[in-house]
């Protein structure tokens, strides 16, 4: 998303100067590269890179006493943290930005503590606040240095409201993504050979899950619901992605979710990859993909890439996922953990081939009139010139990614 909104930025504004500032090398830095994005490395120390705000509800004991910890180590983080304001201080006054435009909750506070006077902060929030009780505080206490809040959903605006209050400017947009990479036609990859899996009999319907490691992301469903369909169904299901986080307790390993297709009697059905960087060639590989988030999803952008994609969609109904879909009509949904109506979605899909290429005509057709990432950078362009004060030689912005 923040490579799309760059580029499409500066495609629409190439007099306006950016830079991107991110806390560690990678594929986004390669892909920044390769877009000729201008970019500066500012390294989060490990005790700063490791510390997580996610662990449940406060009703869940175990997640109170991780909290508790969680508080220990930003305590013990804190000298970390100074100094890694500081070194982000010296770096946004070496560009000095109109606007900062932080990415990630990390990035809201250190971005706000380090902004210049002149520098307008703008918080782009991607996921729910609620559920950050580490957080929260903090980015009240720092909300007055804050211009604009950006939504990429209007349910986590109506999350986040309430906690930074009325005075804060707030508005909504969605994510948008790159139509002519994520288009129905076009390169595939051979699924199969890359998850080791033999070759299929006859015609087989494949249906795929693309998601982090993450708990919440809902492999423990998609693999439930693997177990429930007939035997003789032609389907086979692929798992792809894998960890990427560094907090700890937060995702499946690899040999978790192995061990949880094994158990489950899916083994034989199903294949697993690590994260492949070619996403639209996955997509286009699948005839059904399948979000399936246990909890509500601040948007779901595997959601608009699959429909982009052309891609008969299964989604999880809840949160920002709702906004983007109808139900029947260019998606079809589940109820969050419903393992059971996931399955029932799965099957009449694979048997009806029909619907599954209604469904991803019109998921095109929606992801064409709603999610082209030029609308989204035409918005952010807006934004970031009421908020921008007037210069010679026009918008200077530094997004900073968490």
């Amino acid at each position: 998303m923040l490579l799309d909104l760059i580029a499409t930025v500066h495609e629409q504004q190439p007099s306006w100067q950016g830079l991107l500032i991110v806390p560690g090398s990678g594929g986004l830095i390669d892909e920044a590269q390769g877009l000729g994005i201008e970019h500066r490395v500012v390294p989060f120390p490990p005790s700063l890179a490791s510390l997580g705000d996610a662990d449940g509800s406060m009703s869940d004991g175990g997640a109170f006493i991780r909290r508790w910890r969680a508080v220990g180590r930003l305590g013990a983080s804190t000298p970390a943290i100074i100094g890694y304001t500081r070194e982000l201080a010296r770096a946004i006054r070496a560009f000095q930005p109109d606007v900062i435009h932080a990415n990630g909750f990390k990035m809201h506070l250190l971005g706000a503590r380090a902004a210049t006077a002149d520098s307008a902060v703008l918080w782009h929030l991607h996921d729910y606040l609620r559920s950050r009780p580490l957080i929260r505080p903090l980015l009240r206490m720092h909300r007055k240095r804050c211009a604009m809040v950006v939504a990429n959903s209007q349910s986590v605006a109506d999350d986040a409201q309430p906690e930074l209050g009325d005075a804060l400017p707030m508005r909504t947009i969605y994510n948008g993504i790159n139509l002519e990479r994520f288009a129905p036609e076009g390169s595939m990859l051979d699924l199969d050979t890359l998850c080791g899996l033999g070759l299929s009999n006859g015609e087989i319907v494949r249906v795929g899950m693309l998601a982090t490691a993450a708990r919440w992301k809902g492999h423990e469903v998609f693999l439930r619901a693997l177990s429930m369909l007939p035997t003789n169904l032609k389907v086979r299901a692929y798992v792809i992605g894998g960890p990427i986080y560094q907090t700890g307790g937060s995702q499946f390993t690899m040999a978790e979710l192995h061990a949880m297709a094994d158990n489950l009697g899916v083994r034989e059905r199903v294949g697993f990859t690590d994260y492949l960087a070619e996403v639209p060639a996955v997509l286009r590989s699948l005839d059904i993909v399948v979000h399936a988030s246990t909890k509500p999803e601040p948007f779901g952008l595997v959601v608009v890439e699959g429909m982009a994609s052309g891609r008969a969609v299964i989604a999880s109904a809840a949160g920002g996922v709702t906004e983007l879909i109808e139900d029947g009509s260019n998606a079809m949904v589940h109820r969050p953990g419903d393992a059971q109506g996931l399955a029932r979605a799965i099957e009449r899909l694979v048997t009806d081939r029909d619907l599954r290429l209604r469904l991803g005509a019109n998921g095109r057709r929606t992801a064409e009139g709603r999610f082209d990432r030029k609308r989204m950078g035409a918005e952010f362009a807006s934004i970031y010139e009421s908020l921008a004060v007037p210069r010679a030689g026009g918008v200077r912005a530094a997004p900073a990614h968490s």
